[in-house]
């Protein structure tokens, strides 16, 4: 029997799936005293925890390894930019932390995303980040790129699927043309989430999570709905019940 791989492992986005499986709570916080307060209140309602760059760099790997050690899976997003072989060091060190998903930036071409790839040797399911939530089409075009951010996306996640990435960052509003053009195969992870009500905040490109998932969103990432709530369990639990509403409004 081939082994499974963590794409396979991962790559669970059916209708009857837990909608906790599908939810990744981002940790936006400063210290690890302040990340695993929020994660006692969340009582269960997800398994799959988000560490970005602010929190990474404070604490390091002890972070990764108490979480890991609680049962949860890690998306570890550094959106790793650099020189092929230095991309490739980190994606490596990152399979040795035991970390679930890792992202780099697509815009760093075919031969670091390569490398990248082979450096995971389907160990973590590695995550192309396409154009960043906060940006739209004034801000693409103030870096040189023409277009829509639609446009940008579909491109960049073009090139990185034919590299053998098996998953991608975008905005909800891109999750739908991306189903469209690469299949059901690639993970599609999707930021810019926020409840019925909520305000977007500094994010440029959301939507609903019953939205995101009837596009076909493989798992939606949230932070400051659930972390800044006062009952953050609570607030999980929502936006769980809109998820699971989103199942058979569209492709999800």
């Amino acid at each position: 029997m081939i082994p499974e791989t963590i794409k396979d492992r991962l790559d669970r986005s059916s209708p009857d799936r837990l909608m906790s499986d599908r939810l990744i709570v981002a940790l936006d916080f400063p210290d690890t005293r302040a990340a695993l307060a929020l994660v006692d209140r969340l009582q269960g309602a997800t398994r799959w925890l988000k560490i970005g760059l602010e929190l990474y760099i404070a604490e390091g790997n002890s972070l990764v390894a108490e979480l890991k050690r609680r049962g949860y899976s890690i998306f570890l997003d550094l959106k790793l930019h650099d020189i092929p072989n230095t991309v490739a060091s980190a994606v490596r060190a990152a399979t040795r932390l035991g970390v679930d998903m890792l992202t780099v930036h697509a815009a760093g071409g075919p031969e670091m995303l390569t490398a990248a790839v082979e450096a995971a040797e389907s160990q973590l399911a590695l995550l192309a980040v396409t154009v960043l939530t906060s940006m739209d089409a004034a801000q693409l075009s103030a870096t040189g790129v023409p277009g829509s951010a639609d446009a940008q996306v579909e491109r960049l996640a073009t090139m990185a699927s034919a590299c053998g990435v098996s998953g991608f960052v975008c905005s909800p509003n891109e999750v739908a043309n991306l189903r469209n053009r690469l299949g059901s195969k690639p993970l599609l992870v999707i930021p810019g989430i926020r409840p019925e009500g909520a305000a977007a905040g500094d994010q440029r490109r959301v939507a609903t999570p019953a939205a995101a998932i009837a596009s076909g969103a493989s798992y939606l990432v949230v932070g400051r709905p659930i972390t800044r709530a006062v009952d953050p369990g609570a607030a999980a639990r929502v936006i769980l019940g809109e998820m699971q509403s989103g199942i058979g409004m569209g492709s999800a």
